[in-house]
């Protein structure tokens, strides 16, 4: 599975505005653009994509932006990654059909086919909440100061 930069993109945007779930504010996509150092042309396409799926609301004008649709517990990474990437676990192409199609179905059937469904499985497991208290645990271990 390769994850392109939009879905990467999509998830980290969307653990940034879990930080904020439980002000119930509106963010912009500026001020997610200028704390990520991410595009703002590029996140508002990224924004559109969630906004279409359902992840987030938003409110146009001075007071607008984005927040989430749904509580962090309520959004998997899946979720996420099928709104952004436009083939996260499409059927793989086939290789040898043609010359060997027992092959093939044995590699579909025994490889490809377990394969979608335990990285699907995977990522439904993980939720934002999950992904924000992570961040935030790293955030805890990067504030330690040593002084000699």
């Amino acid at each position: 599975m390769k994850v392109s930069a939009k879905g990467r993109y999509g998830l980290a945007a969307m653990i940034s505005i879990s930080q904020s779930y439980s002000a119930k504010e509106y963010i912009t996509v500026s001020s997610i653009a200028e704390k990520l150092g991410i595009s703002k042309i590029y996140l508002e396409q990224v924004f559109s994509q969630l906004k279409r799926a359902g992840l987030v609301a938003s409110v146009k004008g001075a007071q607008g932006g984005y927040r989430l649709a749904r509580a962090p517990k309520r959004i998997t990474a899946f979720e996420i990654l099928s709104a952004t990437e436009n083939s996260l676990l499409e059927k793989p192409e086939k290789t040898v059909a043609r010359k060997s199609p027992e092959i093939e179905s044995a590699m579909q059937v025994a490889v490809f086919k377990p394969l979608s469904r335990v990285m699907e499985a995977a990522l439904r497991q993980i939720t934002l909440y999950d992904l924000v208290a992570e961040t935030e645990r790293h955030r805890a271990n990067s504030d330690f100061m040593f002084y000699i």
